[in-house]
């Protein structure tokens, strides 16, 4: 039976680590895999699904969603897509399709935006899977559970690529739906460290 998971949360949470590790113990369960990332998203390797703790699978990298099933590989049985909101919402009708031939369908990415708005297609995609896995990070301002990414850098275009320097995790109580550029909580506690460290 084909299924559909959703690894979903902000950033620094751990969701392409947990999509690595569902995909690693299925090629050791010997199922034919194949896993996809948006060209988009090169910031550590452009041909590889990478996490921010570097653990790294090869991926065919696409630029649009109907090129998942134009690079299929024939006989895949567990697929698996990084980064999933930067596909739109076209990437929802073909993991159905793909789910319903039997096929299972790992796929993780943003919930929310960095002005915490949903962030499409994850709801839809949610409202089809059959598992859903909510990830967590740690706020750097009070240390209490992250489910926001907020942004840091100078920018309010929707997707603008990045990692640290460019969003931190933050809870409910220290989130702002506007960017907030400077010198971040995380930045401070590290100032000490390194100005010791000058010379």
């Amino acid at each position: 039976m084909g299924t559909i998971e959703v690894i979903c949360g902000p950033m620094f949470s751990g969701k392409t680590e947990e999509l690595i590790r569902r995909l690693r113990r299925a090629a050791i369960a010997r199922r034919r895999v194949q896993v996809f990332k948006p060209r988009i998203d090169s910031r550590y390797d452009p041909d590889a699904v990478v996490s921010h703790t570097q653990q790294k699978i090869v991926s065919t990298v696409i630029d649009k969603a109907g090129e998942v099933l134009q690079k299929l590989a024939p006989d895949v049985e567990v697929i698996g897509i990084d980064e999933v909101q930067f596909l739109g919402p076209e990437i929802v009708p073909i993991v159905k399709d793909l789910a319903n031939k039997g096929v299972r369908v790992v796929v993780a990415g943003l919930d929310q935006d960095y002005r915490g708005q949903p962030f499409d297609p994850i709801p839809q995609l949610l409202a089809e899977a059959e598992y859903i896995t909510k990830e967590l990070a740690i706020c750097v301002v009070c240390g209490n559970p992250a489910g926001r990414s907020q942004r840091i850098a100078d920018s309010e275009d929707r997707v603008h690529i990045g990692a640290q320097g460019a969003y931190e995790p933050r809870c409910r109580d220290h989130f702002s739906p506007e960017p907030q550029p400077g010198t971040t909580p995380m930045q401070q506690e590290l100032l000490p460290f390194l100005r010791s460290n000058e010379g």
